[in-house]
């Protein structure tokens, strides 16, 4: 099995590995490929240990990054998953600017209620500003509005 076709398995698999060639024969289309379908980088022979070694250094620094966004991602989502609807509603209004009096208004609710409602969304979403808020709301891809 070729080094591009170990890779294709493996991507099929599921793994997430990072993956460094090494190769004699380090054609263009072949490096495009890999590349293209997630290595981390193509070494064509011959190659320093020292080369070697910063190429996977960085592989694993990058896959340790990626790793560690995606799980803060996830813990971000696991997060919002506890809102309710109506918290989620909140949230979405909140993080696009409106002032609590607005929000209360558009949702038919008391000042005072969306004020409690505010509150368990902060809380919940482990944040205790509103540009916390925000920021977590971007990352999760929610600023369009459409959590309304």
């Amino acid at each position: 099995m070729s080094g591009p076709d170990l890779q294709d398995r493996l991507s099929k698999l599921g793994s997430t590995l990072p993956i460094v060639f090494l190769s004699g024969y380090g054609d263009v289309a072949t490096t495009v490929r890999t590349i293209k379908a997630g290595a981390e980088d193509f070494l064509t022979k011959p190659v320093s240990s020292e080369q070697l070694l910063h190429a996977i250094e960085l592989a694993m620094a990058r896959h340790e990054a990626s790793r560690d966004r995606k799980q803060k991602l996830d813990a971000l989502r696991s997060s919002l998953d506890t809102l309710t609807p109506r918290e989620r509603q909140v949230f979405g209004r909140v993080v696009q600017g409106k002032i609590n009096k607005q929000i209360a208004q558009q949702l038919g609710a008391t000042e005072r209620t969306i004020k409690a409602h505010r509150h368990r969304v902060m809380e919940k979403m482990k944040v205790q500003t509103l540009a916390e808020l925000v920021s977590v709301a971007e990352r999760l891809g929610i600023l369009t509005g459409s959590e309304q």
